[in-house]
């Protein structure tokens, strides 16, 4: 088995352990999964996150075989919200935003009732500039949350509501992977999301969702929830003003609401943003490098960048209402 070394990349915390070769070689990744998952069985929970350098790794193919190593299947990107592209099976491209725009911190699909348990980004081209995947733990910014706020996500739960398509949003098509309304409408079903077909043939879904969550298997309180992206506080002034003159609020792309229907008010998203930017965590990717994360401990984010950047994404082990354990 492939001797690895395992020490925090930074002085200041945990978040992520840096998994490299112990003996200077550059080791196939793949022929180093059993030692990796050995490290991942004991350091993955207390971390939240392994940054894993210095292995070989060929593409996206194998790619594949090694995050589906750890022994559940890939999952698909169903119920997305952000447009991304299947490269092989279970493996995605990133977000496929504009390059200039920065994505926020948040944990995968917290804006569902299901969500995947483990994820994987792996760095083929790192950009020359820019381009880091920022990562940050749900457990503390749970706890540095204001009590009121942390108290009125956990007990009210988030009401989001997506309108699909017509050139402003991803279109629904794309979203459930289907053109046929009635396999929408059984998915929707299935997950307990109402769905409205509008008099123009336009979706409208809206699905009440944890705000706060408790991680299965080391019983944390987390913050996982998506309300900073949905929330039309997250929209740029001038955006936000021209959507508004184009659409009445309730056939806006997104928005979310508390469970009961109520707004939350800007100033409390605002408050939000401000503590998970203090718990941001940056570092450079390097070409080749590998990062698992515990998708419901560790948040994850996308800066700016400039020049070529090719990170790709798995997912594995379904969490949420789909394994049985809802938040």
């Amino acid at each position: 088995m492939t001797n690895i070394a395992i020490r925090p990349l930074r002085a200041d915390g945990p978040l992520p352990l840096l998994v490299t070769p112990a003996d200077g070689q550059t080791p196939d990744l793949i022929e180093a999964l059993p030692a990796i998952r050995a490290a991942a069985d004991t350091h993955l929970h207390a971390a939240g996150g392994l940054l894993l350098r210095g292995f070989g790794l060929g593409g996206a193919d194998a790619f594949r075989s090694f995050a589906a190593g750890f022994g559940h299947d890939l999952l698909t990107y169903e119920f997305g919200s952000t447009p991304r592209t299947q490269i092989t099976q279970g493996v995605y491209t990133s977000t496929e935003y504009p390059p200039h725009q920065h994505i926020p911190l948040h944990n995968e699909q917290a804006y569902a009732r299901d969500w995947p348990m483990k994820i994987w980004f792996y760095c083929e081209l790192a950009a020359p500039e820019g381009g880091e995947t920022p990562i940050a733990d749900s457990r503390a910014i749970h706890r540095a949350m204001p009590e009121a706020i942390r108290d009125r996500f956990a007990g009210a739960g988030l009401m989001y509501v997506r309108n699909y398509g017509n050139d402003l949003d991803v279109a629904w098509e794309q979203v459930f992977g289907t053109e046929d309304r009635a396999v929408v409408e059984a998915y929707c079903a299935g997950h307990g999301i109402t769905c409205e077909w509008k008099p123009d043939g336009a979706l409208r879904t809206r699905q009440i969702c944890q705000g706060v969550a408790t991680h299965p298997v080391t019983g944390e309180a987390l913050w996982f929830n998506q309300a900073h992206l949905f929330h039309v506080s997250n929209l740029e002034p001038e955006v936000r003003a021209t959507l508004l003159e184009l659409v009445d609020e309730p056939d806006l792309p997104r928005n979310v609401y508390y469970g009961d229907g109520s707004p939350i008010p800007d100033a409390d998203l605002a408050t939000v943003r401000e503590v998970l930017d203090a718990h941001t965590i940056t570092f450079p990717w390097e070409s080749g490098d590998v990062v698992m994360l515990d998708n419901m401990l560790t948040a994850h984010a996308r800066t700016p960048f400039r020049g070529p950047r090719k990170v790709v994404v798995a997912m594995a082990e379904a969490g949420g209402q789909a394994s049985g354990h809802p938040a």
